[in-house]
């Protein structure tokens, strides 16, 4: 008489979304086997949903076995596929096979139009997917769709319209491939659909906006993610790699704080899965640090990135750049982008784009203008192909950055405040407040001092509220160079070498006019540097022209 009443409690828990409540009533009752089928997928179900994975891995796998012996196949090859699908979304691509196999057989003599056997699609297309037959992954996606809209399977549509949008990305097609999500995420936020996709679908959804740079997108569909678990506080529908992408959308809309937790839960969240995955979170949690001026816990955390398999750059490089390793942050940026200041054709690729911005920043912290021109003009290039308005705002500031340091300072002004706006309107307050600062360089350099000041105050403010240290401690430099003149901080050589730099001048024209080699023109430009405590070209080359140097260095000298 308890049990069932535990049941008949587990079940209205269930039915009003409380997924702690239900899972505590229906485990009491499971501990004398008393769950039939319906009951125990509740049970399931509800240990997803408050995060304990593995407890519903491992009920689903009873579930399964249960309804083999019942002789309800249709039904037990569901969860089979199910499980299938976790397991392989979890970096277990071996479990994931078995299951699979597992589930075609129990449906092997029945008929192959069954609901139940579009959830085999979807698993054996995210396989072919992953192995690069993408014909072969688009052919079963579409079956999955038919299948769904004949036995009007909203959780197995909107699986389907997920995979069939993944693959329609991948195949360049990707408006519509966008279309196909939003349509899956609706389904979610509408609650049309199991709350056990939730997680899944809106993992997926920010996963595809990234790859396409479509940030709006991303919040928006965070935004209405955040409303829609508000109204189930049990619900745990973040977790693992989806803490990742909320960890950068947060980190884009400026609160830092909140996103290097969810990082760092990614990480231990992460622990037991593939290399690349849970290296994804050591590098979101690096380049959180690298942004506060954490630099130890920043490179301990992109050296395990790297370990792990995932890609360390750009990150690494601009930690290097930011602890005034110049050389170093160039040559591993080279390394992966090419040697001779080309992108190696993969970079074409839309996972490359992003290094792109990076890039020019440290070619100009380098001195290699026309490295940081070329850098600039394929992320310009890249804007224009895909339309998105990240892109656009990384792209003027590039482009602007690069025509700065050429000392056209006025030219670059009408783009350095298209940036500003753009990342305004973007809502990215840290970006918006680095661009405020470059638009502050031209204001100086033009004689408008009043407004140079309130931009770099509002940047302050911003790098303040966000804990930006590295920034702050930049607009400090700036502000302890008006104590000193350059002149008596730099030596003759370095003098001469910024006034040609503030010229537009690159390394190796500044070599040949003074004789030396391009090693030894960047061991001054670093030297200046350090002494006027500045991190690039384009400050340093402010204080030049703030001082005069351009004009006394040229006058007497011989170049």
């Amino acid at each position: 008489m308890a049990q069932r009443a535990s049941i008949l409690r587990g079940r209205d828990a269930f039915a009003r979304q409380e997924w702690r409540l239900a899972f505590a009533q229906l485990s009491g009752a499971d501990e004398s086997g008393a769950l039939e089928p319906d009951d125990l997928e509740q049970l399931a179900s509800a240990a997803y949903l408050i995060g304990e994975e593995k407890k519903a891995f491992r009920l689903w796998a009873r579930l399964h076995h249960m309804l083999v012996e019942r002789g309800d196949a249709p039904r037990a090859a569901r969860w089979g596929y199910w499980l299938s699908l976790n397991l392989l979304l979890s970096g277990e691509p071996a479990q994931s096979t078995g299951w699979l196999a597992r589930s075609d057989r129990l449906l092997k003599s029945r008929e192959a139009t069954c609901a139940e056997a579009g959830y085999g699609r979807i698993a054996a297309g995210l396989m072919a997917m992953g192995s690069g037959d993408l014909e072969g992954a688009g052919i079963r996606f579409r079956e999955a769709i038919a299948l769904a809209e004949g036995a009007r399977d909203t959780d197995l549509l909107s699986m389907s319209l997920l995979a069939d949008g993944e693959f329609l990305i991948q195949s360049q097609r990707i408006a519509e491939g966008i279309r196909r999500l939003d349509e899956a995420m609706l389904a979610i936020i509408a609650g049309e659909v199991s709350p056990v996709l939730a997680g899944i679908v809106y993992c997926a959804v920010i996963l595809a906006c990234q790859r396409t740079f479509d940030l709006q997108r991303a919040r928006e569909w965070t935004l209405a993610m955040n409303e829609w678990c508000a109204g189930q506080p049990d619900l745990v529908p973040f977790r693992g790699q989806c803490l990742v992408h909320r960890s950068e959308i947060l980190q884009l809309q400026g609160d830092w704080e909140l996103a290097l937790e969810e990082a760092e839960r990614a990480r231990h969240q992460l622990s037991n899965r593939s290399g690349a995955v849970v290296g994804r979170a050591h590098y979101q949690c690096g380049e959180l640090c690298r942004l506060m001026g954490r630099f130890g816990a920043a490179e301990e955390m992109y050296r395990e990135a790297g370990r792990l398999g995932c890609e360390p750059q750009p990150g690494w490089s601009l930690l290097r750049l930011a602890e005034g390793e110049r050389e170093a942050a160039v040559l591993a940026m080279r390394g992966l982008m090419g040697a001779h200041g080309e992108p190696r054709p993969s970079s074409a690729a839309v996972s490359r784009i992003g290094y792109l911005a990076p890039y020019v920043e440290i070619l100009l912290a380098s001195g290699d203008l026309s490295g940081a021109q070329r850098a600039a003009e394929d992320l310009a290039e890249a804007a224009a192909d895909f339309g998105a308005p990240v892109l656009h705002a990384a792209s003027s500031q590039a482009t602007s950055s690069v025509l700065l340091a050429q000392g056209k300072a006025e030219v670059a002004l009408a783009g350095l405040r298209e940036a500003w706006t753009r990342w305004q309107q973007l809502e990215m307050p840290y970006e918006a407040a680095r661009a405020q600062v470059l638009v502050a360089a031209v204001c100086r350099e033009v004689g408008d001092h009043a407004t140079a000041d309130l931009h770099l105050e509002s940047a302050r403010m911003v790098f303040r509220r966000l804990g930006a240290t590295p920034d702050l401690a930049a607009l400090d430099g700036v502000a302890r160079r008006g104590q000193e003149r350059p002149s008596e901080l730099l030596t003759e050589r370095e003098c001469e070498v910024l006034a040609l730099a503030a010229a537009g001048e690159t390394n190796r024209r500044i070599a040949s006019q003074l004789a030396i080699s391009e090693h030894t023109v960047a061991r001054h430009l670093s030297n200046i540097y350090n002494k006027l405590g500045v991190s690039s070209r384009t400050a340093a080359c402010m204080v030049a022209r703030e001082n005069k140097l351009l004009r006394a260095f040229s006058a007497d000298s011989q170049f």
